[in-house]
C-alpha cells in the first residue's frame, strides 16, 4: 500500500497514520518509508476509537452485514459493493474530529511531551 501511494504521490513527504498491527512494525516497511520519504505516525496502543477505518467497517457491517442471509459470496459481495457506492457518494471530509485536543493544535509537532507511543 505504501508503494501504491508513494506512486500516487510521488514528491514530498507523506504522512501516513497507522495501527500497531505487527505488519507496521516490520523493520522491512520501517526501512523502505524511511527511504522513501514517508513518515508512519503510530496511534497509541489500545486507541481502535481513533482509527477512522474502524467506524466505517463497523458501519459496512451494521448496513451489509448484519441481519441478512445472502443465499451466495457473490449477493454478499454485490451487497457490500453498494453500501460502498452508496457511502463513497455521501462521503464528506472528516474536519471536526477532537476540535479540542491537544494533537489538533499546528505545533503539536514540535511539542515532544504531546507525542504518545512512537515506536523509536
Amino acid at each position: 500500500m505504501c508503494q501504491v501511494i508513494r506512486r500516487r504521490w510521488p514528491t514530498g513527504r507523506i504522512y501516513l497514520i497507522v495501527d500497531n498491527f505487527s505488519p507496521h512494525l516490520r523493520a522491512e516497511v520501517r526501512s523502505w518509508c524511511a527511504d522513501n520519504n514517508i513518515e508512519l505516525v503510530f496511534l497509541p496502543t489500545n486507541a481502535s476509537w481513533l482509527n477512522w477505518i474502524e467506524a466505517e467497517f463497523a458501519a459496512l457491517r451494521h448496513f451489509a452485514l448484519n441481519g441478512t442471509d445472502h443465499r451466495s459470496h457473490t449477493e454478499q459481495g454485490e451487497a457490500i459493493g453498494a453500501y460502498i457506492r452508496w457511502r463513497d457518494q455521501q462521503a464528506q471530509p472528516k474536519t471536526t474530529f477532537a476540535p479540542n485536543s491537544k494533537i489538533s493544535s499546528p505545533d503539536w509537532q514540535t511539542k515532544r511531551d504531546n507525542r504518545v507511543n512512537v515506536p523509536g
